[in-house]
């Protein structure tokens, strides 16, 4: 085990800029996450990590060792792609064996790593298969079990779930998080997908254009978004965007949400440079409630568009105000740029391109298009975005 420090790293193939001065450092022991959508950089960041590609600046240490010009089987590290990569005509017992026989490891040697790395993975009954006798899931175990023969000072992994069906996706990121767990092996794992980044990580990095946008751990990210990309990246349903007028009234920073006015606990020095110009402003479905008696919540009256029922939870599709709406016609509003109307709603969900929000109701019983529905929420639970920087203000 070790830690990770990746100094400032660059990458540039000719004239493209892959790696914008990526700087990180992960703890022994750390599991960490590399996310955001395709094209982010991601991927070349792991390969760096791995001695694939060569960086076009800075360095990287795992130990105590500058490892950034060593060849990637001098790194003392273990890779598991996304490609099980397995030999068709070996056993389950020769794959795993491979890498420590090409080095020259004793057969004794290698058989103690191999029966114990397959009975920590539960696939001893499977080594004298053949990957063709392997359900994909089985086949995925393998590859890991590749990589803990190893006895790596860290595992790398390149999205390594993307080829399994959603149901096994889901046991073999708990297999892998209980693995991470008995191992304590520096893990830096890369994905595409947001909700592995919040299920398994010790801290999440999301990318995008090849730059670090948030360092934090999944709590923090999700409650606490540095910015409106991060907030839109990660949740599932993703986070409701909505454009609102701000003023500062006797003191007191206002919002016109939902035809009323809602009071915010920021302060008035903080956003005097927006007074009187549209934010945008963000709410999470799961913030978004049936409403209640008896309660101090903002609560306002609209009618359903769509329900989409998942059983115990109901995703109710609800209008919005038009002065609320984030459209791409807000890109014609001076205080909203045209800029970032496009990355609100560009590849989201349809909501964000249309006239609508997303609730997410614990049993809220029987509940059909085009019904009256009055919902509340916690204007503690509102984030605001400033929209010429698009940096979060609270």
């Amino acid at each position: 085990m070790a830690r990770i420090h990746i100094n400032h790293v660059r990458k540039s193939f000719g004239h493209v800029q892959v790696l914008n001065d990526f700087d990180l450092e992960i703890e022994d022991g750390e599991f960490v996450v590399l996310v955001g959508p395709s094209g982010c950089g991601k991927s070349t960041m792991l390969k760096i990590l791995a001695g694939l590609e060569p960086a076009s600046a800075g360095t990287i240490h795992i130990g105590e060792r500058d490892v950034t010009d060593l060849a990637p089987g001098d790194r003392d590290i273990a890779m598991v792609f996304q490609n099980y990569a397995l030999y068709p005509h070996l056993t389950v017992a020769q794959n795993m064996g491979f890498g420590l026989k090409m080095r020259g490891m004793s057969r004794s040697d290698i058989a103690r790593r191999v029966e114990v790395a397959s009975q920590t993975l539960g696939i001893e009954h499977l080594l004298e298969r053949r990957p063709r006798e392997l359900s994909g899931g089985q086949r995925q175990r393998v590859a890991l079990g590749r990589a803990i023969v190893r006895e790596p000072q860290a595992f790398l992994m390149d999205e390594p779930l993307s080829n399994l069906d959603a149901k096994l996706r889901v046991h073999m990121r708990a297999e892998i998080s209980a693995l991470h767990q008995r191992l304590g092996v520096t893990t830096v794992y890369v994905t595409h997908d947001q909700i592995e980044a919040m299920t398994m990580a010790n801290r999440i990095v999301i990318m995008r254009d090849g730059s670090i946008q948030q360092i934090a751990d999944p709590d923090t990210m999700f409650s606490r978004p540095k910015n409106l990309f991060v907030a839109g990246f990660i949740g599932s349903p993703g986070m409701n965007f909505m454009r609102a007028p701000l003023r500062i009234e006797a003191g007191t920073v206002m919002l016109d949400l939902f035809s009323q006015k809602v009071s915010l606990l920021i302060a008035p020095a903080a956003v005097s440079h927006l007074a009187g110009q549209e934010v945008i402003v963000g709410l999470r479905p799961e913030h978004l409630g049936a409403a209640s008696e008896n309660t101090t919540n903002v609560q306002f009256e609209t009618r359903t568009r769509l329900v989409e029922s998942l059983g115990g939870d109901k995703y109710v599709f609800v209008d919005v105000p038009p002065a609320n709406r984030m459209l791409r016609e807000a890109a014609q509003t001076p205080a909203i740029t045209a800029n970032t109307a496009q990355r609100v709603t560009t590849g989201a969900e349809e909501q964000r391109r249309g006239d609508s929000i997303i609730a997410r109701l614990i049993n809220p019983g029987r509940l059909a298009a085009g019904a009256t529905i009055r919902l509340e929420f916690d204007p503690r639970h509102l984030h605001v975005f400033d929209p010429h920087s698009e940096l979060t203000i609270a």
